[in-house]
């Protein structure tokens, strides 16, 4: 069985201050509170406690920060800075995320569930090097030179030419399983381009985000440029993905909620990136070298609790070595040390939530139902938080 350490680790102190103080939204450069006034909890998934109350913005609130968005896109600083100066700008938001690197990997950890050394060595830095590379961008996006054979104007000269330009208002929805990362890839780039955005962060994982846009007026961003929701998706999303103001809208999470903003988008024809969920399998032939593989395949289904599109959650082995590799990989996976984030030595956190712990139990449950045997875990954790041991199973039928 995984070793389980404590649960409560004392907060530094700007996490605790930053926590403390009303968390509200973020429209037009103001932190305001949602028109409807409502609040949610946010909770640390390794005690199930609340951390703290966030503004619950709603379609009412979308409208507000569309318009303030459209406003930034339209006239003010944002439109008439040059390339240079808003590079400059990008890359300054990169240099405060690395400043305040400890504080954000503490803020991922602790409403996300990640182990802090893996936020710390991965999320963080990755996040503050995507706006790094993306300012130099700004000063090399141009368009082309078209020579043009014009056959039906005998000696007539055309001076043909493309130049691009930013899409206009962008609307952004990210997931939980890495809130920061996956507002900055989607932010950066947009931002680069001249675009204005507003963001619905993920319910579950709002703290980061809120985080990045105090960093954000730190560096001197103009007001609108960027808007911050926090809300429902049911709700705060919809109304993000259906507004006409909206000139494309970016949505990463499952394919349910992708078909969906498909749907929502095709009334006004709105532009639209997904990346959306999967189920990726490993193979892992009898050639393989065993040393590698085996901790590949086991860092492949458990980095960041599982909780990738990308996590290799099949694992499709030659039968000459298959005992070998699932015996392997479910020997390595009883030694993880599951605990909180927040303990320096935890490898495996718990579930974001309490659902993501109820499905995530319930394809466990159904695994065994179904004849499935667990070569390591297939237990819950007793006790605070959502916790589920790392499991193995063989013998499983095809879904």
């Amino acid at each position: 069985m995984s070793a389980v350490v404590k649960e409560n680790f004392e907060l530094s102190s700007p996490v605790t201050q930053f926590i403390g103080r009303p968390r509200e939204l973020f429209i037009d450069g103001k932190w305001v509170p949602a028109q409807s006034g409502k609040t949610f909890p946010v909770e640390n998934p390794a005690t199930g406690e609340e951390i703290a109350q966030v503004a619950e913005g709603d379609k009412a609130d979308i409208d507000v920060a569309v318009k303030a968005a459209r406003r930034a896109y339209e006239s003010g600083a944002w439109p008439s800075m040059t390339p240079s100066a808003r590079g400059r700008l990008i890359h300054r938001i990169g240099d405060l995320i690395l400043e305040h690197l400890d504080e954000f990997a503490e803020l991922e950890s602790l409403d996300n569930g990640k182990p802090v050394s893996v936020a710390r060595a991965a999320d963080v830095p990755l996040a503050a090097d995507m706006f790094h590379y993306m300012s130099g961008w700004c000063t090399k996006r141009h368009g082309d030179l078209l020579p043009l054979s014009v056959l039906y104007t005998p000696g007539v000269q055309y001076h043909s030419y493309t130049r691009p330009e930013p899409v206009g208002v962008v609307g952004q929805i990210v997931p939980w399983n890495f809130p920061l990362l996956m507002a900055v890839w989607k932010l950066a780039p947009a931002l680069a381009c001249g675009c204005t955005v507003v963001i619905k962060v993920a319910e579950e994982t709002p703290l980061s985000a809120l985080r990045l846009g105090e960093i954000m007026q730190e560096a001197g961003l103009p007001n609108g440029v960027v808007n911050i929701i926090t809300g429902f998706g049911e709700t705060a999303g919809a109304a993000l993905a259906a507004h006409t103001g909206i000139d494309k809208i970016a949505f990463t999470g499952s394919t349910e909620v992708g078909r969906m903003i498909v749907k929502a988008a095709a009334n006004d024809l709105k532009k639209v990136s997904l990346e959306l969920g999967g189920k990726s399998p490993n193979i892992v032939l009898s050639d393989a070298d065993m040393d590698v593989a085996i901790p590949g395949a086991l860092n492949a289904i458990f980095f960041n609790q599982g909780e990738c599109c990308a996590a290799g959650s099949r694992l499709f082995v030659d039968q000459k070595v298959f005992d070998q590799v699932v015996e392997g990989v479910a020997e390595q996976a009883k030694q993880i040390k599951m605990g909180p984030g927040l303990d320096p030595t935890t490898q495996l956190g718990p579930m974001v939530s309490d659902a993501q712990f109820t499905r995530v139990s319930g394809l466990v449950d159904s695994g065994a139902a179904e004849g499935a045997r667990a070569l390591s875990g297939g237990k819950k954790r007793e006790g605070k938080g959502y916790f589920i041991e790392p499991t193995i199973f063989v013998d499983t039928k095809p879904g």
